[in-house]
């Protein structure tokens, strides 16, 4: 018998490899990811006014995130760190052709008209940037140096830039804090941790006199007294505080919400949605939801732990902290701790791209979960 069979059925016994092996699925990642898309889904028909065209339009979507989970899976973990530089690049060059032939919605202009849908550039750059700088940090020195550290905040700022012209502030920092999130798992030192955090104190008299526009300010003010304007500015916070303190513990029922269904609550099937199962389910439906999302965090941090590769645990923490940011952000927003900036729910709120992009991260996920399979059967 040779080595490397001997070694095989070592570490297989019997010889047949498990169905993750030959996969390459992460079975708890997915398991949550479908219980998430089935109450997203739930709570997407009743905040859409019980339209079964957005239930059927966003299901149509999650089951192309799932192919396209599966198809990034299967591809090893040194392929995406080989080619990262490439899907950096197409997210540079999308941007900058939102800029000249994108469609504008409420004064402003994100999206790009494909024929049969619209497409965010913005929102693959959440993957494209972490996955990017992954890659550049995991090939130097770790901790990064100062030089590795101001060619990785240029890669930030690029696509932040082209963000904020959109204009889409939102977006923008949260794009900003994925790549940072990358820097700080990298080992970036206390000292530049607290020289970035004087740095922004220092620059928000310049963004609020020079960079920041009217509506933004507005949001930020409204935040601080939403009560001045309630039939103004201060209306989408008052009527989701509203429907979420209504729901009591159990709820009124799925479909019996009032805010919603009544429209008193605006875009219940995008950034808001949280309010709508705050309102039907009551804390046990919110409660139930942050369940799931800290058990899909926890699995990404897993994942990180277990990675083979400096690569693999930069890039799977930083997805998975980064999910944790898009979900305290949202909730954050709807219950008035957080400015209105525009972020939707993961795997809640309707929107077929933001969607394309989780499953994108999720299968780089499945990819750098399942390499310890693939080495061995390589060996």
């Amino acid at each position: 018998m040779q080595n490397n069979d001997f070694v095989r059925r070592m570490q297989s016994p019997g010889g047949d490899r498990k169905k993750s092996e030959s996969t390459h699925i992460d079975f708890p990642l997915l398991i949550l990811l479908l219980a998430l898309c089935t109450l997203g889904l739930m709570v997407l028909y009743s905040a859409g006014d019980q339209n079964l065209a957005y239930v059927k339009r966003q299901a149509t979507f999650m089951v192309l995130g799932f192919i396209i989970m599966f198809v990034v899976a299967q591809f090893e973990v040194r392929y995406w760190e080989k080619w990262a530089f490439v899907f950096y690049g197409l997210g540079l060059l999308l941007l900058i052709a939102v800029l000249f032939f994108g469609v504008g919605a409420k004064g402003a202009q994100r999206w790009l008209d494909v024929g049969f849908s619209r497409l965010q550039p913005a929102e693959f750059m959440k993957v494209a940037v972490p996955l990017m700088l992954a890659s550049y940090l995991s090939k130097r020195f770790i901790p990064p140096t100062l030089k590795h550290i101001s060619w990785a905040m240029v890669m930030i700022m690029i696509p932040v830039a082209l963000i904020m012209r959109q204009p889409d502030l939102g977006t923008a920092l949260l794009i900003f804090v994925s790549g940072f999130l990358t820097l700080f798992l990298a080992g970036l030192g206390v000292r530049y941790l607290i020289g970035t955090f004087l740095t922004g104190i220092a620059a928000v008299p310049v963004m609020w006199n020079f960079v920041l526009l009217d509506y933004q300010k507005q949001r930020i003010l409204t935040l601080l007294s939403p009560e001045k304007d309630k039939l103004g500015s201060g209306w989408n916070i008052v009527q989701s505080k509203t429907a979420i303190g209504s729901g009591g513990l159990n709820g009124k029922g799925w479909t019996e919400g009032t805010q919603s269904q009544l429209n008193f609550l605006p875009e219940s099937h995008t950034d808001f949605i949280i309010a709508v199962l705050a309102e039907e389910f009551g804390l046990i439906g919110v409660l139930t939801l942050l369940t799931l999302y800290t058990l899909v965090i926890a699995r990404c941090l897993f994942i990180s732990f277990n990675a083979q590769s400096q690569f693999g645990r930069l890039l799977a923490g930083s997805l998975g902290l980064i999910f944790f940011i898009y979900v305290f952000v949202n909730m954050g927003m709807v219950s008035g701790i957080l400015p209105v900036v525009g972020a939707p729910l993961p795997m809640i709120s309707y929107g077929g791209t933001a969607i394309l992009t989780l499953f994108i991260g999720f299968g780089l996920l499945m990819a750098i979960s399942t390499e310890p399979n693939r080495m061995r059967t390589n060996l």
